[in-house]
């Protein structure tokens, strides 16, 4: 890419396909960029919640039961105000008893695949991702799944089931979540603004719009 202008701010976000409130921080810093009049070189860091979840993955309230303590009611609590706020934004959630927890490593990989063609493609696979996860309850650790939402997403689907197949980037993807868990991020999402400035979870579109002011004023 070209240098950036003055009014373009590089951020990495770090984050997991299955994380909810990765989707929803998106969201808001979406519209916080609109309201400042900013364009964002985004990059898409991988970050797995869950990194041992087997290839079947796991019912969801069973595994927010299990990680976090929560009760059934609680969970409900959380998912329905997940899908208030994502259809505050435009994006749908479909919350069901059936609901899975899936391992992601795979949908990394891909997402890495499509960084090294641009950040662009990076992000509308990544955003793909989402939809096919939360919207339309696909299970993105299957090869043939990830493929579709590949193929879905406008990109070359035998290409992407090689890379699967053959682990290509496995451990690049591997190095890239060491980097971000060495450099202190243990929860998602996790925003680095250009290259110095952190911030995490999901703050909130004023939240944002404030930070977007405040790093184009000291940079």
């Amino acid at each position: 890419m070209s240098l950036l202008s003055e009014k373009t701010i590089k951020i990495d976000i770090v984050s997991d396909v299955v994380c909810p409130w990765c989707i929803v921080g998106y969201k808001q810093l979406e519209q916080a960029l609109e309201q400042s009049n900013i364009t964002a070189d985004i990059h898409w860091q991988p970050f797995e919640l869950n990194p041992t979840m087997p290839a079947e993955g796991q019912n969801l309230q069973e595994h927010i039961a299990e990680k976090y303590g929560s009760t059934k009611e609680q969970s409900a609590e959380n998912r329905q105000r997940l899908t208030s706020l994502g259809e505050s934004f435009g994006f749908e959630f479909n919350f069901t008893d059936d609901s899975r927890m899936v391992n992601t490593f795979k949908a990394h990989q891909l997402l890495h695949w499509a960084g090294l063609q641009s950040s662009q493609h990076e992000h509308k696979l990544k955003l793909a991702m989402f939809k096919a996860y939360f919207t339309e309850k696909q299970h993105i650790s299957d090869d043939e799944v990830l493929v579709g939402i590949v193929s879905s997403a406008g990109f070359d689907k035998d290409e992407a089931l090689k890379v699967l197949q053959e682990q290509t980037y496995a451990s690049e993807v591997r190095s890239r979540q060491q980097h971000w868990t060495n450099n202190g991020i243990t929860g998602v999402p996790a925003m680095v603004f250009r290259d110095k400035y952190l911030v995490t979870g999901a703050q909130g579109v004023d939240n944002y719009v404030a930070v977007v002011k405040q790093v184009l004023e000291e940079e």
